[in-house]
């Protein structure tokens, strides 16, 4: 599930001076949308590029007349609850509730915000979400209950967006019964609560990778090749790199370059990862062939406890260079292989630790990412498919 940060910066936050600070601050730390009144929309646009939100308004009708002048990605109706005109708890609600507002498609996306103060406004919630695209909820006397109750009882019809005040709290809601609200939005003036926000969005978008230690059969020196090197726009730590194979249900842990050498200065940023027929591993579970990765693609970062994260790709160096061609044997008995530089700054992850290529023999143990499953174009499929 992808994960989202919402901004609220409507003016209970304060004068345009206070919400511009607040939204600056989550444009620098990367959040998803900015939920603002209608007013500021334009004002948004001119800071940065980001999703923009905007509440209806208390007229409707007004509206409706002047839609064609707001450039907002999504309307949010129900700010003020009862007696603004728009999305309305009735006194006597019964399950059912008008909920015209939500139902204007030629406005685009539409979204409901509802202040959950009882179980009559939890029922309420269900009801928006039925209608709305995106529903925001916002706990006013309680919270966790509510949202546990919120995410059993939607299901997907609706983009569930819980009301936090700190990265602690968007955690919680991420977590919430394992499946958690789709998206937070943060009210706080806090540059590094909204930092610390979207770092907990981050890592809960994020894969752990079971990694497991495979034998090697043979290292052999196998001519030339055309060799990739990814560098990318993060700096890399001792114990990460990418996972590369000849094989899709294979892939080797290669280290990053980001140990010193008496010949090569260290490259943090980058990974020499073998062949250009070799898979990557990419988020979300996907794998792309080497020779097509390229600048502003994103590749998946592993340390070798098998935690993940992304890194936007820099630049891919393809060059004729010397190989190797290491083959392994799992556990199970299945043989997977890849092809990867000659070369004393190319290393993988052994029992012994960061292990350069050329030290590599028979009997070691290399650290892979090993599943049993085909790929087409990248994505995996339940069919038989022979690699050798």
């Amino acid at each position: 599930m992808t994960r989202s940060v919402w901004l609220k910066a409507d003016d209970e936050v304060g004068d345009w001076e206070q919400r511009k600070r607040r939204i600056t601050a989550g444009l620098e730390a990367g959040v998803d949308w900015v939920l603002v009144d209608r007013a500021d929309v334009e004002r948004v646009r001119e800071l940065g590029d980001v999703n923009v939100a905007a509440f209806a308004g208390d007229d409707v009708h007004v509206m409706e007349a002047e839609s064609s002048g707001v450039d907002a990605d999504a309307t949010v109706v129900g700010k003020d609850g009862e007696g603004d005109g728009t999305v309305d708890l009735p006194p006597d609600f019964s399950g059912s509730a008008d909920l015209s507002a939500l139902r204007r498609d030629e406005e685009g996306p539409m979204g409901g915000y509802v202040r959950i103060f009882d179980e009559d406004y939890e029922a309420f919630a269900e009801e928006v979400a039925r209608e709305a695209e995106y529903t925001i909820v916002v706990g006013e006397n309680w919270q966790i209950i509510p949202l546990e109750n919120l995410i059993a009882r939607i299901g997907e019809e609706t983009t569930l967006v819980a009301g936090v005040q700190t990265a602690e709290e968007a955690q919680t809601a991420y977590e919430t019964l394992e499946i958690g609200a789709d998206a937070v939005l943060l009210d706080t003036d806090d540059p590094d609560e909204i930092r610390e926000t979207v770092e907990v969005r981050d890592e809960a978008g994020r894969e752990s990778l079971d990694l497991q230690y495979a034998e090697v059969t043979a290292v052999e020196r196998a001519g030339s090749a055309d060799r990739v090197c990814i560098d990318t726009g993060s700096l890399m730590d001792h114990d990460e790199g990418m996972l590369v194979g000849s094989m899709s249900r294979g892939l080797f842990f290669v280290h990053a370059e980001t140990a010193e050498s008496p010949y090569v200065a260290s490259r943090p940023f980058r990974v020499n990862a073998g062949a250009v027929h070799a898979y990557v591993r990419t988020p979300g579970g996907e794998t792309s062939y080497l020779s097509e990765v390229a600048s502003g693609d994103e590749v998946q970062i592993v340390d070798t406890d098998g935690n993940t994260r992304e890194a936007l790709v820099g630049r891919a160096k393809i060059e004729k260079r010397p190989m190797f061609r290491v083959q392994a044997e799992t556990e199970d008995g299945d043989r997977v292989e890849t092809l990867i530089q000659n070369a004393e700054t190319v290393k993988v992850h052994t029992r012994e630790g960061r292990t350069a290529v050329t030290d590599l023999e028979a009997g070691d143990e290399v650290l892979i990412y090993y599943e049993e499953t085909a790929r087409h174009f990248g994505e995996a499929v339940e069919e038989s498919i022979i690699e050798k």
